[in-house]
């Protein structure tokens, strides 16, 4: 169970004036906007009809002195709520419910909020995953996708990240990163692309002839999904001794190879991935590599389709980094204090229709 989340978003800064107008709390308006989205409202006037039509509820937890917020308040007030000050509060809500990093995986990418895009750009979101436990534990709001190089210096500081594992695609694969991760106490797995194109045609060329030669052990696994079938067979080399700019990557143990082989509609294909890792157990390396996507497939996607968050088109101020930071809490409370096997969709409609349900996944307990 997540603990309660209300203690955490309290102690956030106002970013309001003291003045006679300032006629609701902040921490009335962020717990209205979390449960309104806990419960499937995904805009400002259906978030507040949600506030009037369980006004009772709410008042079992919150003072609403002067009632309930309109619909420009709540969009005014969460788009100017400082979105570094709102994501350090998640991030320590997120972090206190696993304390522990020890062998846990953290997948890093980013995210596009395609809704938020005005004069040619858009709000792009880099986030840190931990694939076991299927939450986002740390959030950083970018320009761009070309900025995600920036953020990820940012974005790591906000964690502790002693004894974890942290995976990054090729953005990533930078010596300052690999260096920051070492000096932070966690393990590294990083994809190796065209951004190092001499690098990556080194490690290449070796693990391609010792896999040929048989001179390197090999994982093999199978999946099966929608008539597609593929076999991935990960190797890892732990000399070094050839590779002449090894010094230069803090904590480089060992390089890897991903071989996917895929058979769709009796066709087949093939790809090699290649990947610098400071982590020299195969078995732990081929979990890493293959539960790195787990951040599309069980956070992206389900954000899209479950939230719409795409579709959302909340733009002024902080409004669409803060919104997506609701989102992730409400996923996050949705999947760790509800046991059931309903989908998140069905969640959400139980949460909108039964007060005792969402209390229980508010506040991780039955009844308020």
């Amino acid at each position: 169970m997540l603990p309660n989340p209300q203690p955490y978003f309290a102690a956030l800064v106002d970013p309001r004036r003291e003045t006679r107008n300032k006629l609701h709390a902040l921490q009335d308006i962020v717990m209205i906007t979390l449960c309104a989205t806990l419960c499937g409202h995904d805009d400002w006037v259906s978030i507040e009809d949600f506030a009037h039509e369980n006004e009772a509820w709410l008042r079992e937890f919150l003072p609403l002195s002067n009632g309930i917020p309109s619909h420009d308040t709540l969009s005014d007030v969460m788009g100017r709520l400082e979105r570094k000050a709102f994501a350090d509060a998640f991030g320590r809500w997120m972090q206190d419910s696993l304390p522990e990093f020890d062998a846990r995986h953290i997948a890093l990418d980013g995210k596009t909020l395609r809704g938020s895009r005005q004069n040619g750009s858009a709000v792009h979101l880099m986030s840190a995953f931990a694939t076991q436990a299927r939450l986002v534990l740390a959030q950083q709001a970018v320009a761009g996708k070309s900025n995600e190089i920036m953020a990820l210096p940012e974005l790591m500081k906000q964690m502790d990240l002693r004894g974890a594992v942290i995976s990054i695609d090729a953005i990533g694969c930078q010596k300052t990163v690999a260096g920051q991760i070492i000096a932070a106490g966690a393990d590294y797995v990083l994809a190796l692309k065209d951004n190092h194109p001499t690098l990556r045609e080194e490690v290449a060329l070796w693990l391609d002839e010792q896999i040929d030669k048989g001179r390197l052990p090999r994982l093999e696994t199978t999946g099966k999904d929608h008539g597609r079938v593929e076999v991935r067979r990960y190797s890892l080399s732990c000399q070094l001794d050839w590779l002449e700019p090894r010094t230069q990557w803090a904590g480089l143990a060992a390089v890897g190879r991903v071989e996917s082989i895929r058979h769709v509609g009796g066709q087949e294909t093939r790809e090699c991935r290649y990947f610098l890792s400071s982590i020299t157990d195969l078995e732990v390396f081929a979990g890493v590599v293959r539960n790195h996507w787990a951040i599309e497939n069980q956070q992206h996607w389900v954000l899209d389709v479950q939230f719409r968050e795409d579709a959302n088109r909340s733009r002024k101020d902080h409004s669409a980094s803060n919104l997506a930071l609701i989102r992730r809490a409400a996923l996050s409370l949705i999947r760790e204090n509800d046991n059931s096997k309903l989908s998140i969709g069905r969640r959400r409609m139980r949460a909108c229709t039964n007060a005792q349900y969402r209390t229980q996944l508010l506040f991780g307990v039955e009844g308020s």
